[in-house]
Order: C-alpha cells, then sequence, then structure tokens
C-alpha cells in the first residue's frame, strides 16, 4: 500500500508539472525566463546541500546567486556577459572554498553545470523562429530516454552499467533509453519540421540521449557521494529539482551547442 501511496503521489505531482513546464516552453517570454530564474534558485540550494552547506552564507550563495545572474544576464540579450559571470563566479567559489569549510572544486563545478543549462535553455527558446520547437524538441527527447530507460531496465534487467556509480542502472536501461530517445527524436522531427533528414535527426537525439543518461548518471554518483537518496523534497514523490531535470542539465548544453553550429534560425534536427 505504501508503494501504491508513493506511485500516486509521483503521478499527481507528474501532472502538475508536465504541463507547466509544456505551458512555460509554449508560452515563452516572461513565463519560461520566470521558470528558468526559480528552477536556478532551486537548482542552486540542492547542490550546495549536496556539498554539506547552506546557500544562506558564502561561499554556498554564490551557487544560486550566480547562476541566477548569469540567467537574468541572458534574458537581458548578454549570453556572452552570461559566460563570464558563471566563470568568475566559479573561481570566486574555489577561492572562497576552503575558508567557508565547502570543497572547493565542487561548488565551482555547481556553478557552471547549473549555470550553463540555465544560460543553453534561455538562449534555445529565445530564438524567434525556432525556438519553441527546438526546445519542445530537446525536452520530448530527454523524456522519452528517461522513461524508455525506465521501461526496459525494469521489464529485461540484465548486467549492470555501472554498478559502482548507480547501482541500478543495467545496459538493457541504457539501450531501450537510447533507443526511445531516437525514435521520439525522429517522429518529432517529421512531425514539426519541413525537409527532414531521418539520418539527422537520429544522430542528434541520439547525441541528446547520451548526454541525458550521462546526466543521470553523474547526478547517482553525486547522491551516492552524499549518502542521500534524493538531492531534496522540493517535489513529492520525486525527490528534488536535481532529481527530475539531472539529464536536461547535461544535455541543453549541448543542444545549445549544435544549435549555434547550425546557426540561428536552424532546427536542431538540421545541425548541417
Amino acid at each position: 500500500m505504501a508503494q501504491l501511496g508513493d506511485f500516486r503521489t509521483r503521478v499527481v505531482t507528474a501532472s502538475i508539472i508536465g504541463p507547466a513546464a509544456l505551458l512555460c516552453i509554449w508560452w515563452g517570454g516572461y513565463w519560461w525566463s520566470g521558470l528558468i530564474l526559480l528552477c536556478m534558485v532551486g537548482l542552486g540550494w540542492e547542490w550546495v546541500r549536496l556539498c554539506g552547506g547552506s546557500s544562506r552564507r558564502l561561499p554556498g550563495f554564490l551557487v544560486p546567486g550566480v547562476t541566477l545572474l548569469a540567467a537574468t544576464s541572458t534574458i537581458l540579450g548578454w549570453p556572452v556577459l552570461a559566460l563570464v559571470v558563471l566563470l568568475a563566479g566559479a573561481g570566486a567559489a574555489w577561492a572562497i572554498g576552503p575558508s567557508g569549510g565547502l570543497p572547493p572544486f565542487w561548488l565551482g563545478l555547481g556553478v557552471m553545470y547549473i549555470g550553463l543549462a540555465g544560460v543553453a535553455l534561455l538562449v534555445l527558446r529565445h530564438d524567434p523562429d525556432v525556438g519553441r520547437n527546438n526546445v519542445v524538441f530537446l525536452f520530448l527527447v530527454i523524456w522519452a530516454s528517461d522513461i524508455s530507460a525506465y521501461l526496459a531496465g525494469r521489464s529485461l534487467g540484465g548486467p549492470k552499467l555501472a554498478p559502482r556509480v548507480s547501482p541500478n542502472k543495467t545496459w538493457s536501461g541504457s539501450l531501450g533509453g537510447l533507443l526511445g530517445a531516437v525514435s521520439v527524436g525522429v517522429l518529432v522531427a517529421m512531425l514539426i519540421g519541413a525537409e527532414v533528414s531521418i539520418w539527422q535527426a537520429a544522430l542528434v537525439a541520439a547525441v541528446l540521449g547520451v548526454a541525458t543518461q550521462s546526466g543521470d548518471m553523474f547526478e547517482s554518483w553525486m547522491k551516492r557521494r552524499s549518502g542521500v537518496k534524493d538531492s531534496s523534497g522540493l517535489l513529492p514523490g520525486h525527490g528534488g529539482l536535481l532529481d527530475r531535470l539531472d539529464g536536461v542539465l547535461a544535455a541543453s548544453p549541448v543542444a545549445a551547442l549544435i544549435a549555434l553550429i547550425g546557426g540561428p534560425g536552424g532546427d536542431l534536427w538540421r545541425w548541417i
């Protein structure tokens, strides 16, 4: 009965945050910017918590504070300044960390890891021509990877992928997640794009799928390192924002890089 109750809680939470996120993606503008700013604060707080510190004072405050400042700079149209802010913030975390009692490397990594994802998501969505389609494509590929990996791993089982990093991950789940990401990526590209190259769409979706799984593995390792099951309890039944956005944090900078290679106004799945 307890497991059934947990499942119901997960479903209720997902039924709220999923459509809300999609609406913010669809509407863009202040809605999307506000969501990203809110996530920056929550993710930064959880990261410092995993490091064993408090974000209410230095050096822990640097993680949510600097990432929030970088996201704000991007919203104002200064993404290059945002990158400078992130580099400076990571350097400050490295310098202050030892005297503040928190691990400087992990604080600096948190500034860059969370901040780059926030900047990438804002830059992607703010493209006036293809922003909405590209972010929808990105999120549907990430969600397909997560869901397919979970279903394949649970139903097929088999050898563990990296038991020292994440003891529950299996090769079958990883391959199932990759197949799900590619299948959904191609389907979405065909539905919302024009002149779609199936091979290009499949390649981009595969790269994003691998990045998604890498983010999942990294966050699992972080939690094992910190000795916790969830990054926080912000999302009932799901844990914290880091638990739910681990794939997004890793995949969004990759998507932004692909978009940069393809040039402004280009669909992610047509990157050359």
